[in-house]
């Protein structure tokens, strides 16, 4: 990075709208930007926030930065490298503007270094879909219904307060939590850690809910319940 580069363009991220109006998380990053800045002599000339619900991957602010570091000829400025680097789609982005672009973080980091992590990241979202399909296929083989659709419902209105059908239920739940355990832990370690984000990346890789239908933050947060409670 020669010194002589002093226009900046500070884009940042957070995983929730109330993240970006507390500036929980935000602060951090600005500080973060602000510090490299004010010890190189560099001048922050834009800042963009963008807000990730989980329901889209296009990143309109991400664009918005890249496009203005690039006609203004200033450098794209991130806080932390390490979680922008598990994300192929802002490597690719990244790599397609042909803009400068570095890490608070890791300042040193060169073209090179954001090449290779593009690769491992494309690497490691493969894996993922391979585990995912794995677990799936191995729970299918211990006689698992994925996407029972009324499953649970069917039997706790045949129950009619039968115990023992309720309990069937139950470990029905159970067991279908296990199988979801490796999935979601490959989803969490992507970085998609809240509810919504999870719930979305399930729905993104084909994964019903044990009746069939779409994910939601609530199914989730029910799944995670079962996970901590086996």
């Amino acid at each position: 990075m020669r010194q002589s580069m002093c226009r900046v363009v500070a884009y940042y991220r957070v995983s929730t709208e109330g993240q970006g109006r507390s500036g929980l998380g935000l602060e951090a990053q600005r500080e973060a930007v602000s510090s490299l800045c004010s010890s190189r002599g560099w001048q922050i000339v834009a800042e963009f926030t963008e807000v990730e619900s989980g329901k889209r991957s296009d990143r309109p602010q991400l664009q918005a930065a890249m496009h203005r570091a690039k006609v203004t000829g200033a450098t794209l400025v991130v806080a932390k490298l390490d979680r922008l680097s598990r994300s192929v789609a802002f490597l690719s982005a990244l790599q397609d503007s042909g803009g400068r672009f570095l890490a608070a973080d890791m300042p040193e980091a060169n073209e090179l270094t954001v090449h290779i992590m593009a690769a491992v990241a494309q690497a490691e979202r493969k894996a993922i879909s391979r585990r995912t399909i794995e677990a799936l296929a191995a729970a299918k083989a211990r006689g698992t219904r994925l996407g029972n659709p009324n499953g649970a419902a069917a039997l706790r209105r045949a129950a009619k307060g039968n115990v023992a059908a309720i309990e069937a239920v139950k470990a029905g739940a159970a067991e279908r939590a296990t199988d979801l355990a490796p999935v979601i832990a490959d989803i969490q370690a992507t970085g998609a850690t809240s509810l919504q984000a999870i719930a979305s990346e399930l729905n993104v890789r084909g994964i019903v809910t044990p009746r069939g239908g779409k994910w939601h933050p609530s199914s989730v947060r029910n799944l995670l319940a079962r996970l901590s409670a086996n």
